[in-house]
């Protein structure tokens, strides 16, 4: 009885996974739809613009504003779902590498190699003939099952290419940026590496549907017998078993957009159940090691987010924040309130470090403030206290804004409460008067305009026991590595 071949299974879980790799990532890309060769993201200065918007020189212009809404027929949900289209893109990439890994072994485990990588380097003059020969709309003679041209392809996709994408998806990690600062000068920096892996996505889509335009119109049957069976047999068959492929996995494209779109809750719960396990063990327990110099400090430094416009906070402002006070209370021996004259007193730290937006962008900034440690070691947390919560002074739709941290990320060396920015008084746009700085995590964890820090046993109990405001609303993951 003749039996699927791997290869065609490989093939098919290849293909559903980059599909959604691919308009998920678009949909992370909406979130920020500008491309760069610079990592201070200056108005301007990007190559690639997918947005009509225009930043406006007479008013604030938050980098929300830049967002946009692609359609769900290209993205994955699409509607401006940054945090689902970053769980697809996360759950996704798990599986698609842990399929890659399969095929490599088994490529070279049962010789199939032979058939992907040239044996002799007369296969690169013969591809130049094939490609002549392509371009004057003929097939060149079939190979085995390739010809050159295919061969090198297929081979500069699995062994080129396809690692191209990890190197740069893993270079716009926070934490390996910040432990691995020597990583990102690979490629040039953050925006670098997100272009490149932009620009390797359209390579993939591009070898995707040529492929598939050539599986097609050269000898279909046969190349479906190859990709089924892994030889010529049962042709018509193969056929039919393959276009049903292809019907399964658009099916799948079309219900997984929908339930997203309907069920986000669900599907952050059920995805991040994988997803954030994985996120944890890699990037976690990552220590920044940043050192960048002042003149690395970028000339334009993005705002997320608008200013509180409560009356106590614009109080508060309006006396130059001489009346503010910290609140640090919960699960502690000794509640505090510190006054910004409290916290100048305590040991100062200053760094320069590259700030990382979920949304995509990015900037070098030089902050001082003081160690979150040192308040720990101040109010003396209790036995039963494993997380932060931060609470600021904004509402963001009638709900406080918050996010929590561990007790491991406070204590890292780099965690600070900031209350300068670039040499002088933290502006408001930027968080007045003091913000939390956690140099391996996404911005959004970072919260401005503090009034409180709260010591608790589990987080699951404040808000929608998602770990935070975005977490709660948008739908964000609770870890902020990548």
């Amino acid at each position: 009885m003749t039996s699927f071949h791997w290869i065609g299974i490989s093939h098919y879980v290849n293909l559903l996974f980059v599909g959604f790799l691919v308009r998920s990532g678009l949909e992370i890309l909406s979130a920020h739809p500008k491309l760069y060769w610079r990592d201070d993201c200056r108005p301007g200065s990007e190559w690639l613009r997918l947005s009509r918007k225009e930043m406006p020189a007479d008013r604030l212009w938050t980098s929300a504003d830049e967002e946009t809404s692609f359609s769900p027929l290209i993205a994955l949900p699409g509607r401006r779902n940054l945090g689902m289209g970053r769980h697809w893109h996360f759950f996704c990439v798990i599986f698609w590498i842990l399929n890659g890994l399969v095929y490599v072994v088994l490529l070279f485990g049962t010789g199939e190699w032979r058939r992907l990588l040239p044996t002799s380097w007369g296969a690169f003059p013969q591809a130049g003939r094939d490609a002549w020969t392509y371009l004057h709309l003929h097939a060149p003679p079939a190979g085995h099952p390739y010809n050159a041209l295919q061969q090198l392809t297929y081979a500069g996709v699995v062994f080129l290419l396809a690692p191209l994408l990890i190197l740069t998806g893993a270079a716009m990690s926070p934490a390996i940026a910040a432990r691995h600062p020597w990583y990102l000068r690979l490629f040039g920096g953050r925006q670098p590496a997100r272009s490149i892996h932009f620009l390797s996505l359209l390579a993939m889509v591009g070898f995707t549907l040529v492929h598939i335009v050539l599986v097609a119109v050269e000898d279909f049957p046969r190349n479906m017998a190859w990709i089924i069976y892994g030889r010529d047999s049962l042709e018509k068959a193969a056929m039919w078993i393959g276009l049903a492929g292809l019907l399964v996995v658009l099916a799948l494209h079309v219900a997984v957009t929908v339930f997203t779109l309907r069920h986000p809750r669900a599907v952050q719960r059920w995805l991040g159940k994988v997803i954030e396990p994985v996120r944890r063990a890699l990037l976690h327990h990552v220590t920044s090691y940043q050192r960048y110099g002042k003149g690395d400090l970028s000339p334009f430094f993005r705002v997320n987010g608008y200013p509180p416009e409560s009356p106590e906070y614009r109080r508060l402002a309006d006396g130059g924040f001489v009346e503010w006070r910290l609140s640090v209370h919960g699960l502690v021996e000794a509640p505090l309130e510190l006054s910004l004259a409290d916290m100048r007193a305590l040991p100062r730290h200053t760094q320069i470090t590259k700030h990382h937006c979920i949304e995509g962008w990015s900037a070098v900034g030089e902050w001082a403030g003081i160690a979150v440690a040192d308040v720990l070691d101040l109010c003396r947390p209790l036995g039963g206290a494993r997380y932060l919560v931060l609470r600021g002074f904004d509402e963001r739709d009638g709900r406080e804004y918050y996010e929590t941290i561990d007790l491991e990320l406070a204590r890292h060396p780099q965690t600070i409460l900031a209350y300068e920015m670039n040499g002088a008084a933290l502006p408001i746009p930027h968080g007045a008067p003091c913000r939390l700085r956690v140099e391996t995590q996404l911005g959004f964890k970072m919260v401005k305009y503090l009034r409180s820090i709260e010591l608790v046993e589990d987080y699951r109990q404040l808000g929608d026991g998602q770990g935070g405001f975005r977490e709660d609303t948008q739908f964000y993951g609770p870890e902020a590595g990548i």
